[in-house]
């Protein structure tokens, strides 16, 4: 199974602490232990502050250990807790660096914004994701989804709700350069399509939770078949990512007001797009022609504007 390096091996190799540490929380939250679960939702709900506080300060507003603070410094690839300190720091002045002229644009939105200032929280928010998401990007990862996919006999895709219309995309991309691609959102077609596939084919599952269970069934069932497996999900230690041969990671934070919101699918739809021209550069010339030749079959259904001039013979 190919883990994503979200950019940090060097880093920790060296001991020079990450500035990427509030990704790699979100991320490692959910498969944490509950101690050290409580730990990383007081850093995340005030990164600045907590980077001020001391070790014992921090435990307590956790309401836990010292020891347990270690763990969670460890769990997400820092040595010690002056190093979390530190890359906390760090990241708080990268916030505020990027929302600046509009220095509140990366709190959350509150009960009392204008309208205003939620369209500033939310652009924000959604350029962020996509920066984040391409900053801990796995490349490698990425190409071997792009070798696998173009190489496949078929592909199928599995996502529900939200991460259907994803899934319709990535298929809809596919079939458009003539890859033999099918999406299901609907759990009983999934394992059917499932129990279909062998060595050769592709089963893609996107959630962004990465805890769907009409998600992961059928991608486990797709591995038992052979297939090879693939996670696109905002959580690389999540039980999807767990049963994938391959895994490809969104970095999305979601809050109260904004949970399953257009931000985790805009960073789905980026790293769709990169598989998918990824996949259509392997046969260039091939895909081309096919882009071309669907383009013309849908233009021709296209109604000429009423305020476009027509031309005249002097024209």
């Amino acid at each position: 199974m190919v883990r994503p390096t979200n950019g940090t091996d060097s880093r920790e190799s060296s001991g020079e602490p990450s500035a990427d540490i509030l990704i790699r929380i979100r991320s490692a939250l959910p498969s944490l232990a509950p101690a050290e679960r409580r730990v990383g939702q007081v850093v995340l709900k005030d990164p600045a502050q907590s980077s001020r506080w001391s070790i014992g300060t921090l435990a307590e507003r956790a309401e836990t250990s010292v020891t347990t603070v270690m763990r969670f410094c460890r769990a997400n690839g820092l040595k010690s807790y002056p190093q979390l300190r530190l890359a906390l720091a760090g990241a708080v002045a990268l916030e505020h660096a990027l929302s600046h002229p509009r220095t509140h644009s990366h709190t959350d939105i509150s009960a009392t914004d204008t309208l205003d200032e939620i369209a500033d929280k939310i652009v924000f928010q959604e350029a962020r994701a996509l920066e984040d998401t391409r900053a801990q990007l796995d490349i490698g990862a990425l190409g071997q989804v792009v070798d696998a996919v173009g190489g496949a006999r078929r592909i199928d895709i599995f996502g529900v709700g939200a991460s259907g219309f994803v899934g319709a995309d990535l298929h809809q991309k596919l079939h458009r350069i003539g890859l033999m691609a099918f999406i299901w959102t609907d759990v009983h077609a999934a394992l059917t399509a499932a129990a279909l596939l062998g060595p050769g084919d592709v089963a893609l599952g996107i959630s962004h939770s990465g805890t769907t269970a009409d998600t992961i069934d059928p991608l486990q069932a797709a591995a038992e078949r052979g297939a090879t497996t693939v996670a696109l999900t905002n959580f690389s230690r999540s039980p999807l990512a767990e049963c994938s041969d391959l895994v490809l990671t969104t970095s999305v934070r979601e809050t109260p007001l904004r949970s399953g919101a257009t931000v985790s699918r805009i960073a789905q739809l980026a790293l769709i797009d990169c598989l998918f021209v990824g996949v259509a550069q392997r046969s260039y010339e091939r895909s081309s022609t096919a882009l071309s030749d669907t383009f013309k079959a849908i233009h021709r259904r296209s109604v000429p504007h009423p305020t476009a001039r027509r031309s005249t013979p002097d024209a």
